[in-house]
């Protein structure tokens, strides 16, 4: 006789798929706590039919079409990828924008971090000195130079954090005045003005690059100057017939960072507003757990840094794109909702002359983490954005301009998404995983939550937060949400460290690049 041996999650009263919340998953014959009987076998994570589904009705997940049967599915079987017809993308021509009235929401007073004041007005979360570079080719030696700045200058200096350089793939054999190109160069130029950086970029070029070090750093103003009087901006090129070899190139670098360092090792933490954090949320690695745990607790905190006055990003444009018509009734004005569109219909664009579509988003992982297809993973994914209105669209690159939820429009890829955030202006990072990965920035800290418990207990010192408990029943969204809010006050304050920093791990800067290669 059946007994009942699993348990299972139903998002909205309408779905007729719920998600298997077992660890390993259940064996068929397994009875589920409404009475349904598994007739095959379902791994964690993955949907079960509900009731009886006939071939083309739609399958139902948070109460929105995720696909259309391609067979009939009987209750209690396994619903995966392959039963499956992707439903089209909505259309951007008749969507409704501005129409939700934004939740009346308590303002949060009284919350702060200590941080980093900078002239311009931003706060950061880390002292941190810049070296950024104006073209790939002048990477290695920037890296070298790095490790060697860590080892000889750093120590003496213990009021900064850590020196990073903005390597990357950008500057020459590139087809530097196209359109698109903007899109790299105003990356690279948001990304020297980073909060965590303090102002203090001292840029490395090679000297015949197509991108002159030059166009990516304001001269700043110094003491005594005005804006018209600024002092040149520290950039050193590696051409420069004053150097004589390669040590001759790392003296000069090392002497140049020596005095940025000094500068930097006068600032000191302060107390600070959580108005004044900038925090960039994203995922990556989702697997189903995403959309019930993780996420909605993320969209939790969002809230809280929202009401707090505080500023909050969300972005990955494939993974919006499915659950655009859940977003545009809650932009702030129609002008931001038409801008959302507008960046919508450029990403469908660059897809198609790519050959590709939006279906291509999908990985490995997030269909064995129960992802049937991009569909259902953005329905999971916006929830990251809570319940704040949208109040301002950015393009990729651009720097955030208002305080309240920004959609930034990226790529989905994490590496290009951060990247993208962090030139936006962000100083704390949280980004949620359920198949794991160690992703990780040097240049602001990364809270990493587990969308499950699984996840959470096998990399027990690689995640920061543990949201699966939801799933269990262990602790709300709202419970995970505070934890998250309280925690990101702790490490943008420098009192916790987040496991990606405890362990040296940190990605590389990846630019996203539409424009033609030469």
């Amino acid at each position: 006789m059946s007994q009942v041996t699993g348990v299972s999650i139903k998002v909205h009263p309408d779905d007729n798929v719920a998600i298997v919340v077992d660890a390993g998953g259940l064996s068929a014959g397994s009875l589920l706590a409404d009475g349904v009987e598994l007739l095959d076998a379902v791994p964690q994570g993955h949907k079960v039919a509900l009731e009886d589904i006939v071939r083309e009705q739609p399958v139902l997940r948070y109460g929105e079409v995720i696909g259309y049967a391609l067979e009939d599915i009987a209750r209690g079987r396994w619903v995966n990828e392959g039963m499956l017809r992707m439903p089209e993308a909505p259309s951007l021509d008749t969507l409704p924008l501005a129409t939700r009235r934004p939740p009346m929401f308590e303002p949060l007073d009284d919350y702060t971090f200590e941080g980093f004041r900078n002239n311009d007005g931003s706060v950061g979360t880390r002292n941190v000195l810049g070296i950024a570079t104006s073209v790939q080719c002048v990477a290695g030696v920037t890296d070298h130079v790095v490790q060697r700045i860590k080892r000889e200058l750093l120590p003496r200096f213990p009021n900064v954090d850590d020196v990073v350089g903005l390597t990357h793939s950008y500057g020459c054999g590139v087809a530097i005045n196209a359109p698109a190109a903007i899109v790299p160069i105003r990356t690279l130029q948001n990304l020297a003005r980073n909060p965590n950086l303090g102002g203090e970029v001292m840029v490395v070029g090679l000297g015949c690059e197509k991108l002159q070090p030059q166009r990516l750093v304001e001269p700043p103003v110094l003491p005594g100057t005005t804006a018209g009087q600024a002092a040149p901006a520290s950039i050193l090129s590696l051409q420069d017939e004053r150097f004589a070899g390669f040590a001759a190139m790392v003296d000069g670098i090392m002497a140049m960072a020596e005095a940025h360092l000094e500068k930097l090792n006068r600032r000191t933490r302060e107390t600070c507003p959580a108005s004044e954090l900038v925090v960039g949320m994203q995922c990556g690695g989702s697997d189903a757990f995403s959309g019930l745990t993780a996420n909605p607790a993320v969209g939790f905190a969002a809230d809280l840094i929202v009401r707090a006055g505080g500023s909050v990003m969300f972005s990955e444009v494939t993974e919006v794109r499915d659950a655009i018509h859940l977003l545009t009734p809650r932009v702030a004005d129609e002008e931001t909702g038409r801008a959302l569109l507008r960046e919508m219909a450029w990403y469908d664009d660059y897809l198609r002359h790519g050959s590709a579509d939006r279906s291509a988003n999908t990985t490995p992982g997030n269909k064995k983490g129960g992802l049937a297809n991009i569909v259902e993973k953005a329905m999971g994914s916006i929830i990251k954005s809570g319940n704040s209105p949208i109040v301002d669209v950015i393009g990729p690159g651009e720097r955030i301009r208002r305080r309240g939820l920004t959609f930034a429009a990226t790529p989905a890829s994490d590496f290009i998404c951060g990247t993208l955030q962090l030139a936006a202006g962000m100083n704390m990072h949280v980004f949620t995983t359920g198949r794991g990965t160690p992703y990780g920035l040097a240049m602001v800290p990364v809270i990493k939550v587990a969308t499950n418990s699984r996840l959470a207990r096998q990399w027990f010192d690689l995640i920061d937060v543990d949201a699966g408990r939801i799933a269990t029943g262990d602790a709300s969204i709202e419970d995970i949400g505070w934890e998250i809010f309280r925690l990101i006050l702790d490490v943008a304050s420098g009192r916790q460290d987040v496991a990606a920093d405890r362990l040296g791990l940190h990605n590389d800067l990846v630019l996203f690049n539409p424009a033609p290669v030469t």
